[in-house]
């Protein structure tokens, strides 16, 4: 009984991989439809633009606010920025430390800010 029913299930897996395919068609790799294999492929780096802040903070006597960013694009150290309300420029930043994560304090070289504003690259 047993090996009648090794034979029937070796006999179905072998009937089940067999097909009505040629030899040529066997060895050769998949083909997929609309994709050209010898198209020639341009890359080029992609502008970044720079990221925006926002003013998270802000200490009128000390002359200094602390900035929020996007996770992984707090500007360096020393970097100079300009402040923006409503598309206008009112004053000018210089970004310092402390750094944590998003955040960073910068000093207010010129002008004014107020929690809110933008601050981005010269």
């Amino acid at each position: 009984m047993r090996t009648a029913l090794w034979i029937v299930l070796i006999s179905l897996m072998c009937a089940g991989c067999s097909g009505s395919r040629s030899s040529a068609e066997r060895n050769s790799p998949p083909q997929r439809m609309g994709v050209r294999t010898n198209a020639t492929v341009s890359v080029s780096p992609a502008t970044i633009a720079p990221a925006t802040g926002r003013i998270a903070r802000l200490n009128p006597d000390g002359a200094f606010v602390i900035l929020s960013y996007p996770l992984g694009k707090v500007p360096p150290v020393g970097r100079r920025l300009s402040v923006y309300r409503n598309g206008v420029k009112v004053g000018e930043l210089k970004v310092c430390e402390p750094q944590y994560q998003q955040h960073t304090a910068a000093d207010i070289t010129a002008g004014e800010a107020r929690a809110g504003d933008e601050a981005r690259d010269n």
